[in-house]
């Protein structure tokens, strides 16, 4: 497993008190599309607006998410457990929120932040991102939004 997972995880958990302290609850529809994506507490939920998704401070960490692909100037959301960065030009996009969902729903099955995140870097250091089962599902299961809108 990566020497970093521990840093990871730090930089995870405070990420995640940032955004759910200034963050705002979701709103319909994208509460009931959270339920959808299998997200057993949506109320916990908190999206925030930024500019672009900030990069880990720390150059080790930053590295190795700019090798694991994990960060670029296109990422439009993360989840970080119930804490969601929203790219502001992404700000109501349905999918990219349920997408977002969908990781929120896999640290509750998987039990948090160590377990997430020591998952969810094998699959991008083994299989390569996107292909990873973990980012799989969020890309398949957030497709249900995008036909629902149509």
């Amino acid at each position: 497993m990566p020497f970093f997972l521990p840093f990871a995880v730090k930089w995870a958990s405070q990420q995640e008190q940032k955004i759910l302290v200034a963050g705002v609850p979701l709103t319909e529809p994208y509460f009931s599309d959270a339920r959808l994506m299998g997200v057993a507490h949506p109320e916990r939920i908190r999206l925030l607006k930024v500019a672009q998704v900030p990069l880990p401070a720390g150059r080790v960490l930053r590295r190795a998410a700019l090798l694991t692909r994990l960060f670029s100037q296109d990422t439009a959301g993360m989840a970080l457990r119930y804490g969601i960065f929203i790219r502001s030009d992404f700000w109501q996009d349905r999918r990219i929120i349920a997408h977002e969902c969908v990781h929120t729903a896999q640290y509750e099955r998987l039990g948090g932040f160590a377990e997430f995140l020591r998952n969810y870097l094998h699959e991008c250091l083994e299989v390569g991102y996107p292909a990873g089962p973990l980012e799989q599902e969020a890309i398949h299961k957030s497709e249900q939004v995008s036909r629902q809108e149509k």
